[in-house]
Formats: C-alpha cells, structure tokens, sequence
C-alpha cells in the first residue's frame, strides 16, 4: 500500500499520488495518460494532474487497481 508520507517529488496535491516504491512501469501512464507522467531521470511516475472529471477519476482508480507494486495511493 502506497505510503502518503512518502511521495515522490512532482506530485500535486490532492487526492492521488505516487510513492518512492514506484517501479516506472508505465502502467498509470497507460491507463490515466491524462493525470501521470513519467520523470525520466529518477526513474518514477507521478501525479503532474488530479483527476477533473468523472472519466479522469475512473482512469485514475483503475491505474491505482492495476499498479504492480502498489504505489499509488488515494488520500481522499
């Protein structure tokens, strides 16, 4: 379970967000292109957007469903 006292750098506040547990397999990106983005030089995901509509928060809660290592967390 993902840890809120251990985001990684970039995170917006809000509802989703991504720990240091993070392995950057691309599959929040995937599956929520519209809220994750990638840092290519740390090697982690992150929240760069919450979601703003119904469509968004389904994305995003399917990213947090499908994420290996489960280190993205829902603090809402």
């Amino acid at each position: 379970m993902a840890d809120v006292d251990d985001k990684v750098e970039g995170s917006v506040d809000g509802k989703y967000y991504v720990d240091s547990s993070c392995i950057d397999c691309d599959v929040c990106r995937t599956t929520a292109p519209e809220n994750f983005q990638a840092n290519e030089d740390e090697g982690f995901s992150f929240v760069f957007k919450q979601p703003g509509n119904d469509e968004e928060e389904e994305q995003c809660q399917e990213a947090l469903e499908a994420c290996p290592v489960e280190a993205i967390g829902d603090d809402g």
